[in-house]
């Protein structure tokens, strides 16, 4: 087996190694749990543990639900999200985004990020006040309290809304809800007195997940809780979220962290995020946890506890992001409303530092160009080109080794079975003809952090969703619709669905030409002469051609843009260090060693 195919084996063997092995190798943070387990912070810095007999968020009692249809809905009504606001616990608990549907047609239904309990994977933000100092929890507001509407009529980025909520016992709750042009609202939450008894409570925000929702469930992708705390950032997925200590007093099991100066804490996937985002320099307490005995996953803020003396008033503020995944409104978020590390919302994977560079590059060329497609093939193209050198030392050696070919099969002959005189004459022969076979293998292995990261790019973009290429390729998020069944459309039935069992076999025309790609790089050098290596080495494109036949249009687009540069580069670097490559030679010599094998 020459070094050529050795180089290639190994990086792709390295590759795998990465992709796959990767979370093994260095998983992800686990983050301390804190043994109050769900503590809340006082205003003088400690932790004051909540008492025996409360919980210490919401109560999920099955009795809360029939109250529902006694509920109001304010209608939520901006130029990117459409939805309601229900009475019931003041949630936020309706939500469509206008600029993204669920499929291809521009008719079909707006995607649904927040969802209203009692329906399947209900989902939702709700704000309240939590009792302290053993106070009763009938007099403050809980996630079954009947607000009442006090101002405004529909919540716009022009009119904010109002509720109200008066406890009978002096104590007056109001929440003034605002969102500005995007996807961010504001939450202004206040208590006021008027008892003669100082009352202790705190406020805290709540997003609830009912079930683990659906999920693209691909090992590269974070979705579940996510948080900041600090400057630290950390991720359970969904299935770990059940794994936590276990709390007996919350019936939970719970992950809480305290947060001294700033975080956000919610649920993330590759599309969409909901994220509650305390203001800058406020203590709280961060809560993940999994409350077993309803199925629901809730992502938690609980800020400090306060007096409120009689006659007086205590304000809350806090945001509360939910919405599309868009690098540069995020960006924004981060740089102007100092959000601290908001951009890391966005799973950048181990090779961050890679990662985000590359796609700000991403970004900047599709502001030029105006089609992702031809913006993946152009991001290829600079990255080869910023890679260059390191390819061209690599295919120099491998083109020395190639021309030193001779010589090496003439020393193995003479050497028969004896490695050490194997070894002593081919590296002499190194040594006089200037050639160190590991040299071919380093620049390749540096570069396999730069792809992946780039393949992490394009994968996470949601500039791939429902955005069309050229022809037939209407989806760059979605496979190749084209199916090699129905010969790409000429015979009179339809592609197998997704799912189905002939989807497995069903190849894209964009697959087909990866595969064709991957077979052409080979064919740069002869085939192994050791017979399993050769049929590992004919069977690979293939395997690869079907194993990617599935992904997303852009993520092929890609390899096959890879592909075809680095087929160019090494076929230029190769003659212009002497040596020739034989393609369609090397070709004609597969299939005649296919034949004779048959026979």
């Amino acid at each position: 087996m020459d070094d050529q195919n050795k180089n290639l084996i190994l990086a792709i063997a390295l590759s795998l190694l990465v992709l796959i092995g990767w979370s093994f190798i260095a998983p992800q943070p686990e983050l301390p749990i804190d043994p109050e387990a769900g503590a809340i912070a006082t205003n003088d810095g400690g932790l004051t543990p909540p008492s025996s007999d409360s919980d210490t968020s919401p109560s999920f009692d099955d009795a809360s639900t029939p109250q529902a249809t006694e509920a109001a809905q304010i209608q939520i009504e901006t130029d990117r999200l459409t939805g309601s606001i229900s009475t019931l616990g003041g949630r936020i608990d309706n939500l469509r985004l206008k600029d993204y549907t669920v499929d291809l047609d521009p008719d079909s239904e707006l995607v649904t990020l927040l969802r209203p309990e009692g329906e399947t994977h209900a989902y939702y933000a709700l704000y309240g006040w939590g009792p302290a100092g053993g106070m009763d929890p009938s007099l403050v507001p809980g996630r079954d309290t009947i607000w009442t509407q006090t101002d405004g009529d529909v919540l716009t980025t022009e009119t904010p809304i109002t509720l109200s909520w008066d406890n009978g016992n002096g104590l007056i709750f109001n929440r003034k809800v605002s969102i500005d042009t995007d996807y961010m609202f504001s939450v202004e939450q206040s208590v006021t007195n008027n008892s003669t008894t100082l009352q202790r409570l705190y406020p805290y925000g709540m997003i609830a997940q009912h079930g683990e929702p659906e999920q693209i469930g691909f090992f590269i992708l974070h979705e579940g809780a996510i948080r900041m705390a600090d400057g630290h950032l950390s991720k359970n997925k969904y299935k770990k979220m059940p794994d936590m200590d276990y709390s007996e007093r919350e019936r939970a099991r719970v992950d809480a962290q305290q947060v001294e100066h700033n975080g956000w804490i919610g649920f993330t996937g590759k599309e969409w995020m909901t994220t509650l985002v305390p203001e800058p320099g406020q203590p709280f307490t961060s809560v993940a946890k999994y409350i077993e005995t309803h199925a629901v996953y809730t992502a938690e803020t609980r800020f400090p506890v306060v007096d409120v003396v009689p006659g007086g008033t205590v304000t809350n503020n806090t945001r509360l992001f939910a919405g599309a995944k868009e690098w540069d409104l995020i960006k924004h978020y981060e740089r102007d409303e100092h959000i601290e590390r908001f951009i890391d919302s966005i799973d950048w994977g181990v090779f961050s530092v890679i990662t985000k560079p590359m796609f700000w590059l991403l970004f900047t060329i599709y502001g030029f160009i105006g089609n992702m497609g031809w913006s993946i093939i152009v991001l290829t193209l600079v990255i080869k080109a910023l890679l260059f050198p390191l390819a061209y030392k690599s295919y120099v050696s491998m083109a020395k080794m190639k021309k030193l070919q001779p010589e090496m099969e003439k020393i193995k002959e003479r050497a028969g079975d004896d490695r050490q005189q194997l070894q002593q004459e081919m590296m002499a022969l190194y040594k006089k003809e200037k050639a160190n076979p590991a040299s071919g293998c380093l620049p390749i292995l540096l570069q396999i952090p730069i792809f992946f990261s780039l393949y992490k790019v394009i994968f996470v973009t949601i500039l791939l969703r429902h955005a069309p290429w050229f022809g037939w390729i209407e989806d760059l998020s979605a496979p190749d619709p084209s199916s090699i069944l129905n010969l790409f459309g000429l015979l009179p039935f339809d592609a197998p669905d997704p799912g189905s069992f002939l989807a497995l076999i069903s190849l894209g025309v964009l697959p087909i030409i990866l595969g064709i790609s991957m077979w052409m790089q080979q064919k740069l050098n002869p085939a192994p002469t050791e017979p399993t290596q050769a049929m590992v080495m004919a069977w690979m494109p293939w395997v690869f051609m079907f194993m990617l036949g599935s992904f997303a249009s852009g993520l092929v687009i890609y390899w096959i843009a890879n592909n075809v540069i680095t087929f160019t580069q090494q076929y230029l670097i190769m003659r212009s260090q002497g040596v020739k490559p034989d393609v369609f030679g090397n070709i004609k010599a597969g299939f005649k060693r296919k034949k004779s094998g048959a026979k």
